[in-house]
């Protein structure tokens, strides 16, 4: 348990350590969106191909979690952060070799590689965070840290799409298909070794706060069992809600670049698009993540989540009836009530669960697989009925979380510190 006796800058330090993770992870992450346009014109893919970016990326954390949970509880926090790191820096520095070989399969395998170290920081570094200080603001503290998660997704579309969806297949002039194509394929491999060398800088910072961390997470032990995690039922309905929450987020993000670019919609051309997704989808994420820590200090958690999954619900069904800048503005502004979802269902999960808060915090990690399986099934409706009637599957995921929050609403906390790790 977190007994909060690690000196108050010491754990202050180690937090500011941690949540430049949570930035990373979500520049990372949010630059697969850019991604799938310019494979899609590269590869010359369906929307369901072409989606199959982030089943490879996301299915890692169905299959890593598990043991990524192993990992953390044999070396520690620290030597299995510091791991993960390298292996996605090796994950960015493939997608070098996808290109030269011009091979699709390549770069899923790349993004499984990038994802699979990325699930072992999610595994570790989701209860640090909330563990890292008094007990009654853990709300607070994920939140917090999840807010510059969001700050991550606004750089990594702008960044990616200004670097992969410029020049080459995107620009309107006559030159050689061949060459366009080529050009746009050495936009990927900058963006991607961009990103390894950032790794790379992280992982120096990491390794030098390694001592820092470790003294202010010595309470609390790594992620333990899933299977007692399955045996509680709030831990379940938890996972549950994390799965469609994260395949909703992705699969919006996701088709949003080719959406906006649509005739019917706003008409501008993708690396526009990408940007309008960056400042708006993901801004509207980072501005809604640090009004809700604000917000979560003086309301029900429970309350304002299935308040906020019911109105993004209401915004998937407009976008499927309507097109021009009402839906845009409707599919847009989805990422600001996005925002608090997956802080606040993965706190109130630990508090509700009957087993540990390392068990829970591991079956929620392994949940985060939605986000490989709903966007593969958006992409299909997509290409059979179009990218508006795609919208629906969102608005079901939102309205399944909604009904699991509002029964959170009045059930009782099982744990009496639901963010600390024992």
């Amino acid at each position: 348990m977190n007994d909060n006796s690690a000196p108050p800058n010491r754990t202050l330090i180690a937090f500011i350590a941690v949540t430049t993770l949570f930035f990373a992870w979500g520049f990372i992450t949010s630059m697969n969106d850019p991604l799938i346009p310019a494979v899609r014109a590269i590869f010359s893919l369906t929307y369901t191909e072409s989606l199959l970016t982030q089943f490879s990326f996301f299915i890692a954390y169905g299959v890593v979690s598990v043991p990524g949970g192993g990992l953390v509880a044999k070396l520690g926090y620290t030597q299995s952060i510091v791991l993960a790191l390298i292996a996605m820096i090796v994950g960015c520095l493939c997608m070098p070799l996808a290109t030269h070989i011009e091979s699709y399969a390549v770069v899923l395998l790349a993004l499984f590689i990038i994802a699979s170290g990325m699930t072992v920081l999610q595994v570790a570094a989701n209860p640090l965070s909330a563990a890292l200080g008094p007990v009654d603001r853990s709300h607070f503290r994920l939140t917090l840290s999840q807010a510059f998660n969001s700050l991550g997704t606004v750089f990594g579309p702008w960044l990616g799409s200004m670097i992969m969806l410029r020049g080459g297949l995107f620009n309107e002039g006559q030159a050689d298909a061949a060459v366009k194509r080529s050009e746009s394929m050495a936009n990927i491999d900058l963006a991607y070794g961009l990103m390894a060398g950032l790794l790379a800088l992280l992982t120096l910072f990491v390794w030098r706060m390694r001592g820092r961390i470790a003294a202010a997470a010595m309470h609390s032990s790594a992620p333990s069992s899933l299977m007692a995690a399955l045996r509680s039922k709030w831990a379940v309905l938890g996972a549950f809600a994390i799965f469609f929450y994260v395949g909703a987020e992705v699969s919006i993000a996701s088709v949003m670049i080719n959406f906006l670019h649509q005739p019917d919609m706003l008409d501008v051309p993708l690396q526009r698009a990408g940007t309008l997704l960056g400042w708006f989808y993901w801004g509207g994420a980072m501005v809604g993540r640090f009004a809700g820590s604000y917000l979560l200090m003086r309301m029900s958690a429970p309350k304002l989540l299935s308040s906020a999954a019911a109105i993004a619900a209401m915004l998937c069904l407009i976008v499927s009836q309507q097109s021009g800048m009402l839906a845009a503005v409707a599919a847009l502004s989805i990422g600001l009530v996005n925002s608090i979802m997956f802080p606040v269902i993965f706190t109130v999960t630990l508090e509700r669960s009957s087993a540990s808060a390392g068990s829970t915090s591991g079956l929620l990690c392994t949940a985060i697989v939605g986000g490989a399986l709903l966007p593969p099934l958006v992409g299909l409706v997509a290409d059979k009925a179009g990218l508006h009637w795609s919208f629906m599957i969102p608005m079901v995921a939102y309205a399944i979380i909604s009904a699991v929050a509002a029964g959170a609403v009045n059930v009782r906390r099982v744990a009496t510190a639901p963010a600390s790790i024992h």
